[in-house]
């Protein structure tokens, strides 16, 4: 059997060598020729499965370590009787702490606000519902918007309110265009007219669900705090786009070695299915021990103390900042730093309470 796998992918030997030859491969630039003669393809959200990269291959599965399926051209994949399979909620925890840390680091204080803040969560899936309890945890208040999933431990409202009465917006919803609630461009001018100006803004779901020309002259009149890990034009990005924005991080809102490692895990027990298998593995047994944190102390505790130790979110900001030339991040450098990104790890790793 042969084994195309993106080169980013975690644990991938461990899971797949016994089944065959696995070549590792740049994702973002795979060609139809690449994966002519494979049997199966593993890969992230950067390489576009669609009719053209599978023109006259073999590929019997698709797997794909990612929670999105917008990269994934499904209609194809099922026309030709190819097996696929997603990740979904595999890095949700990743994320959710990762908008926690962009929120305390942009603003401290909000570690001791308890009621008195108020996050508006947009998607309420693995991510999102997460993000709820998390932020739970801290005393926060939160609100919810998300037309097709009804939580009983949120306050769900809908999208105008939440705009409206949110102290932060931190976005969980995946790429649409079509349908009865497309996302694409959801945070617009008129969303922005909607929203106090000291509003903070996440996003760390799909850049285009943001108007990036919009954003831009928002926090021109507004002087807006805003979070990005992900952007319209990724992975070129404009000087004039990080010089505005709060805080920036290169796509890894969800690059924790747990969340890598549970994709991979995710996937290769849907090929193990597929091909009749016997999926007998845990990424559990590849993780090393870490630093324990939390110990005794409360989450708001340790917070304080040791968050940055936890995740320098600030590091991920100065080296995206770093690969500025020319007025611009080029592919080349955005890539890089996903490469070589060393994968922190998630709260419960340090013995931290699970959210």
């Amino acid at each position: 059997m042969k084994i195309i796998a993106d080169e980013n992918l975690a644990f991938t030997d461990y899971f797949f060598a016994e089944f065959g030859e696995i070549s590792h491969k740049a994702g973002r630039t795979l060609t139809a020729h690449d994966v002519q003669d494979a049997d199966a393809l593993l890969v992230r959200s950067v390489t576009q499965v669609n009719a053209e990269l599978l023109q006259d291959s073999q590929v019997k599965f698709v797997g794909s370590a990612t929670i999105g399926t917008d990269h994934l051209d499904i209609q194809t994949l099922d026309a030709h009787h190819i097996a696929w399979s997603n990740a979904a909620g595999c890095n949700a925890q990743a994320v959710a702490e990762y908008v926690i840390t962009a929120l305390l680091h942009v603003k401290p204080d909000l570690l001791h606000a308890k009621h008195n803040f108020t996050l508006g969560v947009i998607g309420l899936g693995n991510v999102g519902s997460r993000l709820v309890k998390m932020a739970k945890l801290l005393g926060w208040q939160v609100l919810g918007y998300d037309p097709f999933v009804q939580l009983d431990d949120v306050e769900q409202v809908d999208f105008d309110s939440l705009l409206k009465r949110a102290n932060a917006i931190s976005i969980h919803v995946p790429l649409t265009k079509t349908g009865t609630h497309p996302t694409y461009h959801l945070i617009d001018a008129k969303a922005f007219a909607k929203m106090a100006a000291d509003t903070i803004l996440i996003n760390s779901a799909r850049g285009p669900v943001v108007a990036e020309a919009d954003l831009i002259a928002d926090i021109q009149t507004t002087g807006r705090k805003v979070v990005l890990d992900v952007f319209e034009h990724e992975p070129e990005i404009r000087a004039e786009v990080l010089d505005l924005i709060t805080l920036v991080t290169p796509h890894i809102a969800g690059y924790s070695l747990e969340g890598k490692a549970r994709g991979t895990q995710m996937i290769y027990d849907t090929f193990c299915q597929t091909f009749g298998f016997n999926a007998d593995k845990c990424f559990e047994s590849q993780l090393p021990v870490c630093e324990q944190y939390f110990k005794d102390q409360d989450l708001t505790a340790v917070l304080a103390q040791d968050l940055r130790q936890i995740y320098d979110i600030a590091r991920d900001d100065a080296n995206l900042r770093a690969c500025i030339q020319q007025g611009k991040v080029e592919q080349k450098a955005f890539d890089h730093l996903r490469k070589t990104y060393p994968l922190r790890r998630e709260w419960a790793a340090h013995a931290g309470p699970k959210a």
